[in-house]
């Protein structure tokens, strides 16, 4: 495979084998735009990978992977592939959102197939919105692969419902991670129904004012925490605490996920 650090050049591209995958014979019928898949990745582990994203993964020609897709999940690449990392993280991103639009448009027009491959599942806090209204403004065709969320696969990990029917009739995933263009900050009056679960993707590092926001949203200063970073890795750290305690608790680094609500088994 091949790892390029900065957008293609109109230079002459190198000879490869020729692929022969359902995706990439559609795409050159005719020389028709090829086809991006905003697929998602899993949370991070290989083994939790669709059967579809592994399959995709082995034979696009071009592939976009975000920032939290481990290096374990791109050895699965074609070995031809070119791959363009575009992370961004922590407002400092190494390529615009801008730029990405112009990096599946470009490759897609060659014509060659396009993995824009993101963690957890595309259409979860992944941006997946603004790259399909620029894919279907270009009328380039494209398709979205779901995956396995994070919320879901960290309550599988700990092995504890996000759901019960004593506790916890609905489930909310929220982030409190604000576009960089709101300056307001996030409203958590009324976003926490009674028997409810939250779990809080991109939480921030001020756990004291996250913690005192949700407590006065109406949470019990005692509801069951769980804080999880780097789910399901070989580096996954648990802490396990209340809403009141999570200020003192220490929870690990980024990427972070919550889990807040009665039927969390701590």
């Amino acid at each position: 495979m091949t790892i390029t650090t900065n957008p293609p050049s109109d230079q002459r591209e190198p000879q490869t084998k020729p692929n022969t995958s359902p995706e990439v014979t559609a795409a050159r019928a005719g020389q028709k735009p090829g086809t991006v898949y905003l697929c998602g990745a899993g949370p991070g582990d290989p083994d939790l990978l669709t059967l579809r994203a592994a399959r995709l993964l082995a034979t696009c020609e071009v592939i976009l992977p975000d920032d939290l897709v481990s290096d374990e999940i791109l050895a699965l690449a074609n070995p031809l592939a070119e791959i363009i990392p575009v992370g961004k993280r922590c407002g400092q991103p190494r390529i615009t959102q801008a730029g990405i639009h112009e990096l599946m448009l470009h490759h897609a027009r060659r014509p060659k197939s396009v993995l824009r491959l993101k963690s957890g599942d595309p259409l979860v806090f992944g941006r997946a919105g603004e790259e399909i209204d620029a894919l279907a403004a270009a009328g380039i065709p494209f398709d979205i692969v779901p995956g396995i969320t994070a919320a879901f696969a960290v309550a599988a990990s700990l092995k504890t419902p996000l759901t019960d029917r004593a506790a916890a009739s609905k489930l909310i995933l929220a982030t409190a991670h604000h576009s960089a263009t709101k300056t307001e900050p996030v409203a958590w009056h009324g976003a926490f129904p009674p028997e409810a679960t939250l779990v809080l993707y991109m939480p921030g590092r001020d756990f004291t004012r996250l913690a005192a926001e949700l407590i006065a949203a109406g949470i019990p200063p005692a509801t069951p925490v769980a804080a999880v970073s780097r789910a399901t890795t070989p580096h996954q750290h648990v802490v396990s605490t209340t809403l009141a305690a999570l200020p003192t608790s220490q929870p690990g680094p980024a990427p972070l996920l919550i889990l807040i609500g009665q039927a969390i088994r701590t």
